[in-house]
């Protein structure tokens, strides 16, 4: 078994502009598609963002037991780790860098262990995450609200978390994730 990093945050704080910094910052890591059985947005492509699947085939390959880990997000909407997807990356010899949502975070670090960094990332305050996804202008004001509804409770899961970065300024937050994970990747 290899070295995986895992970043998880509620939505809206930054964790994805972290986790595209770190995979620019250092050669070793591959990052790791999620399923998802949501719909594409925007310009997204399978294989790239997410590997696409429906409900019914994400319900039949958790019976089938090829995934790492999965959660129901959303009512009806799965997303999950595939164990195909662990096993390429580690052919290639990389690390693996996790992009996941919270509860997904947990189970991961459950799974690896102390071969696992676990980064919990969150923006300084709820009325800010707010803020953040209102300007990303790419839900209706009640999903919105559903997914600051989330946060609130998803803030409760830092403690199960290795470290957790707060993303106040862009640069900091950057410095001080380079730092604990080149940190990681020494022992």
């Amino acid at each position: 078994m290899g070295k995986v990093v895992i970043f998880s945050a509620p939505s809206g704080s930054g964790k994805t502009t972290v986790v595209n910094h770190l995979l620019s910052h250092f050669d070793c890591f591959a990052f790791s598609v999620s399923a998802t059985s949501r719909a594409p947005r925007g310009t997204e492509q399978d294989g790239q963002a997410y590997y696409f699947i429906s409900s019914d085939e994400f319900r039949r390959r958790i019976a089938a037991g090829d995934f790492v880990e999965y959660e129901e997000v959303y009512n009806g909407v799965f997303y999950g780790t595939l164990k195909s997807e662990v096993e390429r990356i580690w052919a290639q010899g990389k690390v693996i860098l996790f992009d996941v949502d919270v509860k997904g975070g947990v189970s991961l670090k459950r799974v690896f262990g102390d071969d696992a960094l676990s980064v919990f990332v969150k923006a300084p305050s709820i009325k800010e995450l707010r803020r953040r996804l209102e300007l990303r202008a790419t839900d209706s004001p009640e999903f919105i609200d559903e997914r600051v509804k989330k946060a609130r409770i998803e803030m409760l899961y830092q403690p199960k978390f290795d470290y957790v970065l707060v993303n106040d300024d862009l640069a900091t937050c950057l410095a001080e994730a380079e730092r604990v994970v080149g940190e990681f990747l020494q022992k």
